[in-house]
């Protein structure tokens, strides 16, 4: 069967280009959309995976979802901090943070309104169970005192947090002593103080986290079995690592579904679109059709031939699409984390997955809004398409 040559679909769309850059626009608006939402989704997982660390364990009050309703008290962080297998630093102090996390309503820079802010209580051994966290501006706050560290995104985006400012909340002025940058993770939209203030300025009994390093994972399993075997320690350790990936597991999901169902019906639009202007083209290219089938080429050559320039065209679409997803890269933003209800601020995260995803989403659009007029195209008889050419 002889095919008809790609240069004459190539050709045919840029004859029709004013036409072709309509429809491949409004694609591009629906893959733009689609490639967003998965960039989102990525770059709230990837931000909250990345806060932990492998070799950290967190421990919180057995059922506990998140750091906020979890409580741990200082009979159950001593127990936790004598068991063995803990790292310890070159002044052979284990590596252990006993931490209270409770939420603080702050307004933005922005437009004044306010919002929830994650405040954690903890202590210099902070940067060193954190590495990728380092101080940008200032220095670390002093134990004993009401001085604060605020993450990048806080001090950027709410007021009151930048280097020098006071902050009033606790019936306490706390002032602003430094600002940390954690790498782009959820650190970064976090204020630090120190844990055992924090715990009297909020009237806090117990902490709601503890964090330790391991001194080797192979000491894992003798830690779970030690906690377990204790019946004073109603508590859950894991990997650090693990429960930062749970905690995104929740929005990340939403905002992927919610995105996927609005694409799904602008999508609808878009292949409608491509349907009118291929049938378009069928209606002014008869007389092509019947002579392309009078030189031998085959109905079977015809359809492909439509179908192909349906699927290029949604292919210029998506190209156009992806490229402006790809800018939102250097895009800031923030929201809500379900399991916290404090701000996070990540940003969008392209990935080859997602490059191939929207491409293959782009040419499904391409081929739903195609097939039927190039099946009608290919259906046309000789004699019809010459009379009425």
């Amino acid at each position: 069967m002889k095919a008809i040559p790609l240069s004459y679909i190539a050709r045919n769309l840029w004859v029709r280009r004013v036409t072709t850059l309509l429809t491949a626009g409004g694609m591009a608006l629906v893959v733009f959309v689609f490639a967003t939402v998965l960039m989102m989704s990525e770059g709230i997982r990837a931000t909250l995976v990345a806060t932990g660390q492998a070799d950290n364990m967190l421990v919180l009050r057995k059922g506990a979802g998140a750091e906020i309703n979890s409580g741990v008290s200082r009979g159950q962080a001593a127990i936790i901090e004598s068991l063995p297998g803990i790292a310890t630093d070159g002044n052979g102090q284990r590596l252990v943070s006993k931490e209270p996390v409770v939420l603080n309503n702050l307004p933005k820079r922005s437009n004044g309104k306010p919002s929830n802010v994650t405040l954690r209580g903890t202590s210099p051994l902070a940067l060193a169970l954190r590495p990728q966290v380092r101080l940008i501006e200032g220095r670390m706050f002093r134990p004993g005192t009401s001085e604060i560290v605020t993450g990048r995104s806080i001090a950027n985006g709410f007021i009151g947090t930048g280097l020098g400012e006071t902050l009033r909340f606790a019936q306490r002025d706390w002032i602003v002593v430094g600002v940390f940058d954690s790498g782009r993770t959820g650190f970064d939209s976090e204020i630090w103080g120190d844990a055992e203030q924090m715990m009297a300025a909020f009237r806090r009994s117990a902490y709601s986290t503890i964090v330790f390093r391991l001194a080797d994972q192979g000491a894992l399993p003798a830690l779970l079995a030690a906690i377990d075997a204790d019946p004073r320690l109603q508590i859950d350790a894991k990997p650090e690592i693990q429960f930062y990936a749970e905690q995104s597991e929740a929005l990340a999901t939403f905002i992927r579904y919610l995105g996927l169902f609005l694409s799904l019906i602008f999508s609808i639009g878009a292949i409608v679109g491509a349907m009118i202007t291929m049938f378009a083209a069928v209606a002014q290219r008869i007389g092509e059709i019947g002579t392309l089938r009078a030189l031998g080429f085959r109905r079977t050559a015809v359809l492909i031939a439509f179908l192909a320039e349906s699927l290029l065209l949604s292919l210029v679409g998506g190209l156009i699409g992806l490229a402006a997803a790809a800018s939102m890269q250097s895009v800031d933003i923030s929201t809500t984390n379900f399991q916290t209800f404090s701000e996070l601020a990540f940003q969008f995260k392209f990935t080859a997955r997602i490059a191939v995803q929207t491409l293959a989403f782009a040419l499904f659009m391409g081929f739903v809004g195609g097939f039927i007029p190039a099946w009608r195209a290919a259906r046309m008889k000789i004699v019809d398409c010459l009379r009425e050419a």
